[in-house]
């Protein structure tokens, strides 16, 4: 793939990619291979003040990012948490993600986006980031292959908010060459 292609995955410009934070910018995280002391590290670095979590199922076997575990850890940490499963992708664009069909992946996800349920959990995920620095979490680690990707560039589309994609960086310290 060369500079500037895209995995045959739709989405708007880079441009909606912001250099920091800062008023109008919504975040997006994925905790694929975190652990949850580095995540909140992340997000307390960014400045974000509320995690949006648009998972379907707001479950996980990474220890700490099950919906009750994660945001007592981010309330510990000063960081609100507000789940919109609404958002989220169902189990048919799950695996269709799992798969690489992204052609499917992206119209199952258009599907659930375009939805009555989704439209109110827009309004509340604005609603929310423009009083608060916000971040939208799921799971994929890259951005480009997860559903966040197409939440935030609606709500970037619809409320002017700059979009920054943030990755979680391993706490550890670099082991000797």
């Amino acid at each position: 793939m060369g500079a500037g292609e895209r995995s045959g995955i739709p989405h708007l410009s880079p441009a909606l990619s912001a250099p920091r934070g800062g008023e109008g910018v919504l975040f997006t995280i994925g905790y694929e291979k975190a652990r949850l002391a580095d995540f909140v590290v992340t997000l307390k670095e960014a400045g974000v003040e509320t995690l949006i979590d648009v998972r379907d199922r707001p479950i996980s076997r990474r220890p700490g990012f099950s919906k009750r575990q994660l945001a007592a850890s981010l309330e510990e940490a000063g960081i609100g948490y507000v789940g919109l499963t609404a958002l989220g992708t169902p189990p048919e664009g799950r695996e269709a993600g799992r798969r690489r069909d992204w052609d499917r992946f992206w119209h199952i996800v258009g599907e659930r986006l375009s939805s009555a349920e989704a439209e109110l959990a827009f309004d509340a995920a604005a609603q929310t980031a423009r009083a608060r620095p916000s971040c939208l979490l799921c799971y994929e680690a890259d951005w480009r292959c997860c559903h966040r990707l197409r939440v935030a560039e609606i709500l970037a589309a619809r409320h002017g908010f700059a979009v920054r994609h943030l990755a979680v960086h391993d706490g550890e310290p670099d082991a000797p060459a």
